[in-house]
C-alpha cells in the first residue's frame, strides 16, 4: 500500500485517469511541493520581463521554462494555482499596462497543457516537443488571440485582428527553439529530479534522434502551411 505520493512511482500513458488526477491533487498536500512550488512561482514571476532579442519584434523569453518544469514536477492541479499567482504578482509587480483578468486564463491553460503531457508520463523527446506544439497552438495561437480581441476592444476601445502575420511567424520561429530549449534542459534535469523524486518519468535519457528532427521540421512545416492556407484564403474573401 502506498503510503504518500512520493511512494507511488506510478506512470501513466495519457492524463485520462482518476489516479493520475488524485496523484495531481495529492500534490497539494505536500508540504515539499508548495515550497518548490513558491521558489518557481517567484522564479517564474522575476524572468518573466527577461529576453534576448534575435530579430524585429523577436525575443527569446524564458518564463515557458519555469512554467514547464513546474508542470513537470508538480502536475495540472497545482499549475492552475500556480499559473494565476504568477499572473497576478507579475501584473501588479511588473505592469505592461492595463490590467485585465481574462489573461490569468491564458496562463492557466499553458501550465496546465505543460502538466498533461509531462507530469508523471515517461519522457521522450518526441513528448517534450508535443507538449510545446500543443502549447504554442492552442495558447497562443488559439486562446490568446481571443483574450486580445476583447482586450482591445473593452480596454483600449480598438479592433484586433485575430490572426497576424507577425505573430504567426513569431509562433512558427519560436517553436522550434523553444523545444529544443527544453530537450535540453529536461536532459539536463532529469537525472536529477528523478534522483530526489521530485519527477517520476521513467527515463533519464534525452537524445535527439532522426526521427525527432523529422518530427519537428513536419510540425514547423505544417505550421508555415496553415499560415499560408489562411492568408491565400483571406485573400479569395
Amino acid at each position: 500500500m502506498k503510503q504518500n505520493n512520493e511512494q507511488d512511482r506510478s506512470l501513466f500513458d495519457t492524463p485520462f485517469s482518476a489516479q493520475y488526477w488524485k496523484l495531481a491533487a495529492l500534490e497539494m498536500k505536500s508540504t515539499r511541493m508548495l515550497v518548490i512550488a513558491g521558489v518557481l512561482t517567484a522564479l517564474r514571476i522575476a524572468v518573466k520581463s527577461l529576453s534576448i532579442p534575435i530579430g524585429p519584434s523577436l525575443n527569446i523569453t524564458f518564463g515557458f521554462i519555469i512554467n514547464a518544469l513546474g508542470s513537470l514536477i508538480y502536475g495540472p492541479v497545482m499549475a492552475i494555482f500556480t499559473s494565476a499567482i504568477s499572473d497576478t504578482l507579475g501584473a501588479l509587480l511588473f505592469p505592461s499596462g492595463a490590467y485585465f483578468f481574462p489573461f490569468i486564463f491564458e496562463e492557466i491553460a499553458g501550465g496546465v497543457l505543460f502538466a498533461l503531457f509531462y507530469y508523471r508520463a515517461k519522457i521522450t523527446t518526441l513528448r517534450v516537443m508535443l507538449g510545446r506544439f500543443a502549447v504554442t497552438i492552442i495558447v497562443n495561437l488559439m486562446i490568446s488571440p481571443v483574450i486580445m480581441i476583447y482586450y482591445y476592444k473593452m480596454v483600449l476601445g480598438k479592433s484586433y485582428t485575430f490572426f497576424t502575420m507577425p505573430r504567426m511567424i513569431k509562433n512558427l520561429v519560436m517553436f522550434p527553439i523553444q523545444s529544443l530549449i527544453l530537450v535540453l534542459l529536461f536532459g539536463a534535469l532529469l537525472p536529477h529530479t528523478n534522483r530526489m523524486n521530485l519527477t517520476y518519468t521513467g527515463t533519464t535519457q534525452l537524445k535527439m534522434t532522426r526521427r525527432d528532427v523529422l518530427v519537428l521540421v513536419l510540425l514547423t512545416a505544417v505550421s508555415a502551411l496553415a499560415i499560408l492556407f489562411y492568408y491565400w484564403y483571406k485573400g479569395l474573401t
